[in-house]
This record gives C-alpha cells, sequence and structure tokens, in this order.
C-alpha cells in the first residue's frame, strides 16, 4: 500500500538547483533513510514533503487517511508551553484523555481521576499511559512542570522527540533523530523504531542506525536521487558498484572523446548533415567524459611537533560543582599515540574534564601537568565564530596558509579544503550562505589546519554526513598524535579508540580496554550476570576494570606472581597483540564496500570469535597484572 508519491519534485535558491525532477514512492512499512552530503538538500526534501517550503514544480501525494508526524532537526516549540503541553498537543483522543489522566494525577483531583480511569478503559488507552511515561522516562524529560524558554538545546530537541513519538502517527518523518541524545537514548529509539509498525523516512548520520533500523537507502546525489533495496552495509555494496561502473563508462568516454576530437580538428569548415550529426554526438560524448567522481579518501602524511616523554599528567585532580563531584582524586599518565574514548551520560562531568585537562577550567584540587611540546587541537560542540561575511578560504588561511607535510612537502588551504570535500567553486562563498553541516565540517578544519598533535575532539559527527565522516576517519587514522573522542556516534567509537573512560557519575570513571561495542557487551553480559545472581542467589565474576577514582584508598599488599605465571603473562601479552592486531584487520574489512556479502559475514563471524577470545584473554591478563 503506497503512503507517499513524490513525482518530478524541483527546487532552487536563486540559480543554484538543488534537485530536480526527483519521483520516487514509499509503501506502508517501509523504513527509509535520505543519506547525501551536507548541502545537498536533505532537509529541504523533508521540508518540501511536509509543505514547509514551495517546490518550483512536482507533486507530493500522501494517501487521504494517515497520520504523519515530523520531527525538524531545529525544533520548532513553543516556548511559553511546558514539556507536559508540548508532548500532549496533538488530538489523538487516546492521547487526550491520558493527558486529562496524568492532569488530574498532578492536581491530586480523585473524581478526575476515576471518570479518567473509566475512560481510559473504554478507549482501551492504558498501553499509552504506559507508553507515554516509558518515552518521558528514557528521554529524561521526568519535571514535565519546565518551561521550553528554560530548557538546553539538547533538553528542546528530546521533547521534540517525545512529541512526535506519543503521536501514534502512521508515518514518522525524523530530521537528525539521534542529535543530542546519548548512547542509552540511542540505543533504546533504534530498538523503539526497529519495532515499531510505522512507515518512516529519517535522515540520519549514525550508521549503527542506518544498519539496524532501515531497510531502503535514497542516496540524494548530483540533484537526483538513487535506490537501494537494503540496510546500509547493502547500500555501500551496490554504491561502490555504481561508482565502478560510472568510473568505467567514463574512461570509455573519454577515448572516445579522444577519437572524436581529433576528428573534429581534421574536419573542413563546410559541414554536411551526416557531419554535423556527427559533431552533435560529439558534444554529449564530451559531456560525459567531463564527469568527474568525488573520492571520500585522504592520506595526508602530516607533519607535526613531535612530543615529548612526558605529554599529559593528573595527579589526584578533584572538581566538585556544589554537592555534586565530577572527580574524585584522578590520576592519570596519557602515552604517546593515545587514542581514549569517553563515554557517559549527560551532565556526569565529560566536558568539565575535557576543560581541565586543557587548563581552560581549574581543577578544585589536585595538579594538572602538560608536557612543553604538547599542541592542543579542540574541537567543541559550539558552532564555529568567524565574521560571517568571510569567504571559506580565508577562514583557513588566517590559521595557516600551508600545512606541513612529511618530506618537506605543503598543502595549500585550499588543497586541505577541497581533501575535506569543499569544491573549489566553494572556496569564495560566504561563510553565512553555508548549512549547519558545512559549518562544523569548516571548524573541524580550522582545528585540523593548526597541526596539533593532542587532538580532543567533542561530538566531531553531529551534523556531520557519512561521507566527511569518511574523511575524517581516514585522517584520524594516520594521526600519529594523541585523539581523545567524546561522541554518540557508536560506529566512528569503534573505529577510532582502543579504551574508555566510562564516567559514571559521583566522581566514579572506569578505564575500560576495548571499544564502545565490546564494552556494551560486557555490561550487558554484566546485567546478565547480576540478574541471574539475585534470582540464585549466587556471586557470579565480573570482569575486571581499572577504577579511575579516590586515590586515598591504600593500595593492598600484592603477592608475587609463580614462575609459571609470570610465563602464561608473557604469553597472554603477545596473544593481545595478535588478537588485536587481527580484529583491526576484520574491522577495516567490514568497512570494504568491495567484498561481497558472504565475505561480509565470514569477517563479521570470525570478528565475534576474535573479540569474545580477547575478553577472556584479557580478563586474564588484567587478573595476573595486578601482581606484576
Amino acid at each position: 500500500m503506497n503512503y507517499l508519491s513524490v513525482e518530478n519534485l524541483t527546487k532552487s535558491f536563486g540559480d543554484r538547483l538543488i534537485f530536480g525532477d526527483l519521483t520516487f514512492g514509499i509503501d506502508q512499512g517501509q523504513k527509509v533513510a535520505i543519506v547525501a552530503k551536507n548541502g545537498n538538500g536533505k532537509t529541504t526534501l523533508l521540508r518540501c514533503l511536509m509543505g514547509m517550503e514551495d517546490c518550483d514544480s512536482g507533486r507530493v501525494v500522501y494517501r487521504n487517511d494517515i497520520r504523519v508526524a515530523f520531527m525538524e532537526q531545529s525544533e520548532n516549540l513553543d516556548e511559553t508551553h511546558t514539556i507536559f503541553e508540548a508532548v500532549f498537543s496533538h488530538d489523538l483522543p487516546e492521547l487526550q484523555i491520558v493527558k486529562k489522566y496524568n492532569q488530574a494525577l498532578r492536581d491530586g483531583d480523585d473524581e478526575a481521576i476515576h471518570a479518567c480511569y473509566d475512560e481510559l478503559t473504554e478507549l482501551n488507552a492504558w498501553d499509552m499511559e504506559v507508553k507515554v511515561n516509558q518515552i518521558l522516562s528514557v528521554l529524561k524529560l521526568d519535571n514535565t512542570d519546565l518551561l521550553i524558554g528554560t530548557l538546553s538545546g539538547g533538553q528542546k530537541k528530546r521533547v521534540a522527540l517525545a512529541q512526535v513519538l506519543v503521536a501514534e502517527a502512521d508515518f514518522l518523518i525524523l530530521d537528525e533523530p539521534t542529535n543530542h541524545l546519548d548512547l542509552d537514548m540511542i540505543e533504546w529509539l533504534e530498538e523503539y523504531l526497529s519495532k515499531s509498525k510505522s512507515t518512516i523516512l529519517m535522515v540520519t548520520h549514525d550508521r549503527y542506525f542506518l544498519e539496524v533500523v532501515c531497510d531502503t537507502i535514497f542516496e540524494l546525489e548530483d540533484r537526483t536521487i538513487y535506490k537501494y533495496k537494503g540496510n546500509f552495509s547493502y547500500y555501500l555494496e551496490k554504491k561502490a558498484e555504481r561508482t565502478e561502473q560510472l568510473s568505467s563508462s567514463i574512461d570509455k568516454a573519454r577515448n572516445t572523446f579522444k577519437k572524436e576530437l581529433d576528428w573534429i580538428r581534421r574536419q573542413p569548415k563546410a559541414r554536411s548533415t551526416k557531419q554535423k550529426a556527427r559533431i552533435d554526438s560529439f558534444q554529449d560524448v564530451k559531456k560525459a567524459a567531463s564527469q568527474r567522481i568525488d573520492e571520500d579518501e585522504i592520506d595526508i602524511p602530516v607533519k607535526m611537533e613531535r612530543l615529548g616523554s612526558k605529554i599529559l599528567e593528573l595527579h589526584k585532580v578533584g572538581k566538585s560543582f556544589g554537592e555534586k563531584v565530577i572527580l574524585d582524586g584522578f590520576t592519570y599518565n596519557f602515552q604517546r599515540k593515545e587514542r581514549l574514548g569517553i563515554v557517559g551520560n549527560n551532565g556526569t562531568g565529560k566536558s568539565t574534564f575535557l576543560n581541565i585537562i586543557q587548563s581552560r577550567e581549574e581543577a578544585d584540587r589536585g595538579k594538572v601537568v602538560t608536557g612543553e611540546t604538547v599542541v592542543f587541537g579542540y574541537y567543541s560542540q559550539d558552532l564555529i565564530k568567524v565574521d560571517e561575511d568571510k569567504k571559506v578560504i580565508d577562514v583557513i588561511r588566517d590559521i595557516a596558509e600551508f600545512i606541513p607535510l612529511e618530506k618537506g612537502r605543503q598543502l595549500s588551504a585550499a588543497q586541505f579544503l577541497e581533501k575535506f570535500l569543499f569544491d573549489r567553486n566553494m572556496h569564495y562563498n560566504f561563510v553565512h550562505k553555508l548549512s549547519g553541516g558545512e559549518k562544523r565540517r569548516l571548524k573541524l578544519m580550522t582545528v585540523l589546519m593548526s597541526n596539533p598533535n593532542f587532538l580532543i575532539l567533542d561530538e566531531p559527527t553531529n551534523d556531520l554526513d557519512i561521507f566527511v565522516m569518511s574523511v575524517l576517519e581516514d585522517y584520524l587514522r594516520t594521526f600519529e598524535g594523541c585523539l581523545i573522542v567524546v561522541s554518540h556516534d557508536r560506529y566512528f567509537m569503534d573505529k577510532m579508540v582502543d579504551h574508555l573512560f566510562v564516567f559514571e557519575g559521583e566522581g566514579a570513571v572506569k578505564d575500560i580496554i576495548g571499544n564502545y561495542t565490546e564494552y556494551r557487551k560486557q555490561t550487558a553480559v554484566d546485567y546478565k550476570k547480576e540478574k541471574q545472581e539475585a534470582k540464585d542467589g549466587t556471586p557470579t565474576e565480573k570482569v575486571k576494570v581499572t577504577q579511575l577514582t579516590s586515590s586515598s584508598d591504600k593500595p593492598a599488599e600484592k603477592r608475587k606472581l609463580s614462575f609459571k605465571e609470570k610465563e602464561e603473562f608473557k604469553v597472554l601479552e603477545k596473544d593481545m597483540e595478535s588478537l588485536e592486531a587481527e580484529k583491526l584487520v576484520l574491522t577495516e574489512k567490514l568497512s570494504d564496500a568491495s567484498l561481497s556479502n558472504e565475505e561480509l559475514m565470514n569477517a563479521g563471524n570470525r570478528l565475534s570469535e576474535v573479540v569474545t577470545k580477547l575478553d577472556l584473554v584479557t580478563d586474564r591478563w588484567l587478573e595476573l597484572s595486578e601482581f606484576v
């Protein structure tokens, strides 16, 4: 059953064509994602579909009897309303009675509660009551009396999401639903939408989200739309095939173009009809031969300031805001090529920690020692602060005209912009003409252009498209300095880091070896064990992690390792190295769009075996390392 039909949709801003003659349909139950580079018109397309933006031509037709709910990228909420009023703003009868029931509970009106109870039963709306409370709880919107105008940007985003989810819509249109959600919320939303019976059209840059939730990918490129019937992995595979075919066609066209150009040059000025037809055909060949395929890969061997033996040391650092403890006797020494991920719920102190290590904020106690050779590069969540009337290339040139490379080479500001997918025709655009994602990308480039050797990225993937993220990943893969990443993008975190600081609140920070996926798997295992322990009354072993909290605890006396345990410890270290190396190779394979489905499946199965074995080896290594 068709829910949405789009025919020959065209949209332009002035003389710039955003997309032309788009034609597609979405059927009941489909879960569709739109992917495209920033500035290619994803949000504009969604607004056109909702009638919030006029189109130049074309038709958008929804099935008559369906309910459509739209979540915008920039939340559009009445600032004078409370969270309660915003969430219950729909006219759905079941939702309205749930609203009356909750209002009666808030007012303590027993008579109204009893009346609502009967009406809830009559409308069979108790499931709706449970659903609303679950959504508000998961999104941490418990205090529904707060005014929208008093909320942070992230809280407003969560209110907008709750508003859409409780609407019981047949068709959900979501623009970046995972932005400003913490990892627990994202995983819950992923599961919620996967099980939802609603038809879904979304724009998201979360690649795990695309993989799990979506069954169809629409790629908006070259002002038209390409359709892929499958999830994100299938899309990558088929896109690679399409790019290869296009490359082959361009090569053939270029060979033909050379021959035809030679023929054109040898012809006399007088033309026969036959010659004119061939000349017209030559123009088509010339157009085909002039096509370019954008390469998203990047290889920039940057020459950075070498890090000394002392990089960054934190000694018994403490930080609190009133009674809220952020760090409590925190001690840690950063090593060369450190690749650290930081996770934790909002408000546990991740950004405060980043500010303290850069001396942007003072610790209450303890000492932070920074090496003389350390050059910090900090990408924060704030928007770029530059003159909006500046040209893009001037923003980069203000930092440096060139970035030094290995072997005495240099990369110019213009070349660096192109590497990060700013075409030449965008270099002299004014900053105020850039989209939100393009401004984020420009800010990221200003950080990288300063050539740091200690890079700190706080939510670098927000508002960046999957193509730019791929470029950033390629850049960071060859980065020789220290790297700290705070991100809700699980795919990005898995590829970039080898251990995690988990901020648990109340000053508790754990250091866990492995990437985010391994951490979540272990968390799930521990949760199941705890439930089993509570059920059976039998203690179970837990994974050993380093607790980076209070340093005031006196260390227990260590026993000595036996000869046999020392030998085992050496073997375990070698096993860990080989397993980590194999894991890295397999992870790279899973990102290789040229592999067949069978090869990807085999790589995935082997990766699961390697990760399981690595967990066991790591647990034993950690156990023995306490006595080394």
